[in-house]
């Protein structure tokens, strides 16, 4: 179908019934007009004692149909969501409405309503999608007297496509402990710790020595060399920001230590125990860069 075809059709639905003897399923009540003003923080004295009458702003309130709905649908608003849903607008939205008040409403009033479908607007494109806007106006009753009117408008729309954003690498998490080791791969350095007591070098990064139990230290730069010294392929789990399968090596640097990152330069399948690596620095965004070992050319 068409645009204009379906344009057409859409609007040969205005001026339609939408509801038709519809009835509230509550009369007007004060727990109802107590619970409201408590919601809204409103205090005004005229909603409370035995003379209260209803906030104004409540009129919608006693027309709506709750989780169950109302019975009182028109056929010609089913078939107008029929039409739209086949169109491929299946999202819906509402975005305004307008009401005018012509008396007070009191607790004990009965209401009943009708509804007509008042417009419905040319193809329109927002920041949602692209769909139609729906406006249906309401007469709100007490016995014959008309009350109020409430106009509804909704956009029943297609969504529009979201470019999809990959999700963001997790964050290492900084402490007071290890602060110094970000702070040196933020310069693409590589620090590991050295006991001042002992001489020991340690990583990852902890307060005090394993070895002797001083708890000063310095730091030594790392020369980036090192071999694998045993490494596991990701399969499953998936996890959100890391497209499996991958490898993550436990590397030994030349220094001594060791350390959990992943190897790149060649496919998982071919890292091995013994692989000489060398250490380099990845950005995955404007905030993170994290240390990565690079297979040696030869080795590949």
């Amino acid at each position: 179908m068409g645009e204009d075809e379906l344009g057409a059709r859409l609007k040969a639905y205005e001026g339609r019934a939408a509801t038709v003897a519809g009835v509230g399923k509550d009369p007007v009540n004060l727990p109802m007009i107590r619970h409201w003003c408590e919601a809204m923080g409103d205090t005004n004295p005229a909603y409370t004692g035995p003379d209260a009458v209803a906030p104004p702003t409540m009129l919608q309130a006693w027309i709506m149909g709750g989780l169950s709905g109302h019975g009182g649908h028109s056929q010609a608003y089913d078939e107008l969501s029929a039409l739209l849903d086949e169109a491929g607008c299946t999202s819906i939205v509402a975005t305004d409405c307008e009401q005018e008040y012509l008396r007070p409403l009191r607790p004990g009033d009965e209401i009943t309503f009708d509804s007509v479908i008042e417009s419905v607007s040319d193809r329109k494109t927002t920041k949602l999608g692209t769909g139609y806007f729906v406006t249906t106006r309401t007469n709100v009753r007490v016995g014959p007297d008309l009350v109020g009117t409430h106009r509804f408008r909704v956009l029943k729309y297609a969504p529009a496509p979201r470019p999809r954003k990959p999700p963001p690498r997790p964050r290492p998490v900084v402490n007071r402990d290890n602060a110094g080791f970000w702070a040196g791969v933020a310069e693409h350095r590589l620090l590991i710790q050295r006991c001042t007591g002992c001489g020991t070098l340690r990583f990852p990064w902890l307060p005090g020595c394993n070895h002797c139990g001083c708890p000063d230290w310095d730091t030594v730069e790392a020369s980036g060399e090192g071999t694998v010294f045993s490494y596991v392929v990701m399969h499953h789990p998936p996890f959100p920001a890391f497209d499996p399968p991958y490898a993550v090596a436990l590397v030994e640097l030349t220094e001594g230590v060791r350390m959990i990152s992943n190897v790149v330069g060649l496919p998982c399948d071919k890292v091995r125990t013994g692989l000489p690596v060398r250490l380099e620095f990845r950005s995955y965004d404007d905030e993170l860069t994290l240390p990565v070992f690079r297979a040696l050319e030869e080795a590949v």
